[in-house]
């Protein structure tokens, strides 16, 4: 079972923890279920960049960054070293905290 521990970057927003979380869910997935707004405009299928995010601690429990990933993180806004997309960062077995920052989810229109 994992701690997610989550920053916002959008003004207004108050970090969450989600204690208890299972593995083999994306932290789309996770937060989705948890109420937590994060774009998937694709489907949670890999071929977009809007549910882009910052794995801060911890990253060492999800599954490794594909070449695919990797080429759809370089289209997103503001991409860092420690940039992930949620539909791809899969919980593995084990447990152990997690520390993501979930970038201003206003800068995508219709916001």
């Amino acid at each position: 079972m994992y701690n997610i521990y989550i920053q916002f970057e959008q003004k207004g927003l108050e970090p969450v923890t989600l204690k208890g979380m299972p593995a083999g869910d994306s932290l789309l997935e996770i937060c989705l279920d948890n109420g937590i707004e994060l774009h998937h405009n694709c489907g949670a299928v890999c071929a977009c960049s809007t549910c882009h995010l910052y794995v801060e601690k911890g990253g060492e429990f999800l599954q490794e960054l594909s070449d695919k990933e990797e080429d759809f993180i370089d289209r997103a806004i503001n991409p860092r070293i420690n940039s992930r997309l949620g539909c791809q960062c899969v919980l593995e077995n084990g447990n152990g905290d997690l520390h993501i920052r979930i970038p201003d989810q206003t800068q995508f229109l219709g916001e």
